[in-house]
């Protein structure tokens, strides 16, 4: 008996146990099932410039831009490799020279119209055939650096095409990845004209709804999106350029995730528990660009002077809290093709001077120090940095002027070469040393409005990269960019400040918040808790 009444004491708490681990498992489901519906608000350091990609120069327009508008290929979603989007699948042809991409069937754009090969067709052309209508509807800044091989986009039929290049390209399917030929309708292109780029049309999760200038940016589910369909009803990107003033709205709730915050509020966030933190090694780099057009910065002895007056290392420790490394080549030791055995320039007020006085200005001279308005992840404070750097370049004898501009204005006017030294940043978008070694610093770019702010022009430096883009061996394309590394050091275009790790900081009820090395995603896998 006494064992029987044991035997049922035991069935009955087993019961129990799992009557109540029934009881408890659908809070626990529905606290990690996704939740369809709410508001993303995003705070971010400022407002976008243009939302057509393929004109956008910055971060914060592609930030919103690639909400809305999508690629042949894209990268995924928390690394830098290449996956298909708009098209299905892609392949070269034995000589290099033509790449064919089958496109997704039944897809529309935001308007309704059809998505195939014509509207492919119409995207490309339009940045890279200067006799197109479309042409003079944009500036096509950075589409020129990464597609300028590309001749020719040949229609096969509705959903395949063919791009054409003058030579053999290794860079172009990574670049097509980083939105510099998004595809838009053809329809909206024809009917916004030069104003596209304030009313973007495309195949995204999300559709453009309303842009308030220098405040927010409001965009909307896509619910007939062909491919996963968002989660969020509405997303709204604010523009909030204080760095303090955006920790505050995380912290009060007025926004969901900010952006570029500074390094103690980084700490901050993560010994908070409202908050979750995803951070990455970058694929970033901040710098200061010498302008080498100019009569005194031509020389190459004062810009080597300039490189030994700043104490990177305080850089890093007063900026950026150690959450960076100093940098000494134009991109960060994560990517293939790093050269290792370059030394850095070392801080040194007396080499600096030595170097000024060599160069015939023992005394110093003026000159003027333009600092960024708004903060990024590879420049979270960039006046305080700029006036360390004013205080590093007063003890060698040079006077620097620290000028400020609105960022529209800022990023026209250092691509013009209006700058005598200027600050400024890239996130190397596909992982790939050509993305900075030609795109930032060849003579190509060098002519307004200039991606190479320094106007720098060297033969050999270009000689070396344009050769390695032709050749699909990455060790072979590693030998040219090592070689080229040198040049830069000893030319010094540039004075390479810092890699920053990337940081992603959020309210803990959103959900599956992706972040690439390169800080620039679409969010239609977040959800958010009700």
């Amino acid at each position: 008996m006494e064992i029987e009444r044991r035997e049922i004491m035991k069935r009955v708490y087993i019961s129990f146990l799992l009557l109540a681990a029934l009881l408890m498992m659908p809070s626990f489901i529905l606290a990690q099932t996704p939740v369809k519906g709410g508001t993303l608000t995003w705070g971010r350091g400022g407002d976008s410039v243009t939302l057509d990609l393929a004109e956008a120069t910055d971060g914060e327009s592609i930030k919103a831009g690639i909400q809305v508008l999508e690629n042949l290929v894209i990268f995924k979603k928390d690394t830098m490799d290449v996956e298909p989007q708009l098209a299905t699948s892609w392949e070269v042809s034995k000589d290099g020279l033509v790449w064919t991409f089958k496109l997704r069937k039944g897809v529309k754009f935001h308007d309704g119209t059809p998505f195939n090969a014509n509207a492919v067709k119409v995207s490309f052309d339009r940045v890279i055939d200067k006799n197109h209508p479309f042409y003079k509807y944009g500036t096509w800044k950075y589409p020129a650096l990464g597609l300028g091989p590309v001749k020719e986009v040949k229609v096969i039929d509705d959903y395949t095409v063919a791009l054409r290049t003058e030579k053999p390209y290794a860079p172009l399917v990574a670049n097509l990845a980083l939105w510099l030929c998004p595809i838009l309708s053809p329809t909206a292109i024809e009917k916004y004209k030069e104003n596209t780029g304030r009313n973007p049309v495309g195949t995204g999760p999300f559709k453009f709804v309303k842009w308030i200038k220098d405040d927010q940016i409001i965009l909307e589910r896509n619910d007939d999106y062909w491919g996963q369909k968002p989660h969020l009803d509405k997303i709204i990107l604010k523009a909030i350029p204080e760095v303090a003033a955006r920790f505050m709205a995380l912290q009060s709730g007025a926004v969901d995730i900010a952006d570029d915050l500074d390094p103690d509020s980084n700490q901050m966030a993560r010994s908070n528990p409202n908050f979750k933190v995803i951070d990455r090694p970058s694929v970033n780099i901040g710098y200061l660009a010498i302008n080498t057009k100019k009569p005194i910065l031509s020389n190459k002895l004062v810009r080597q002077a300039i490189s030994h007056a700043i104490d990177k290392q305080t850089i890093i420790k007063t900026i950026f809290r150690g959450q960076a490394v100093p940098a000494t080549n134009p991109f960060p030791p994560s990517m293939w093709g790093y050269n290792y055995k370059i030394v850095d320039y070392d801080y040194s007020v007396q080499k600096a001077k030595d170097l000024l006085a060599k160069a015939g200005y023992p005394k110093g001279f003026d000159i003027e120090l333009w600092a960024m308005p708004v903060s990024r992840a590879y420049m979270p404070e960039p006046v305080k940095t700029a006036e360390l750097i004013q205080a590093y370049l007063a003890a060698t004898g040079i006077n620097a002027k620290i000028v400020r501009h609105e960022w529209g204005v800022y990023l026209d006017k250092t691509m013009k070469g209006e700058h005598d030294l200027c600050m400024l940043g890239w996130l190397g978008g596909n992982a790939d040393p050509d993305n900075f070694l030609y795109g930032l610093l060849s003579s190509d770019n060098a002519k307004p409005p200039a991606a190479n702010i320094a106007f720098w022009e060297n033969g050999e430096f270009d000689k070396l990269v344009k050769d390695a883009q032709s050749v699909f061996e990455k060790n072979k394309r590693a030998s040219n960019y090592l070689r080229a590394q040198e040049i830069f050091h000893e030319e010094v275009p540039w004075v390479p400040l810092a890699h920053s790790t990337i940081v992603r900081i959020y309210n803990k009820k959103l959900h599956d918040v992706p972040l690439r090395p390169n800080g620039l995603n679409s969010f239609q896998m977040i959800w958010k808790e009700k």
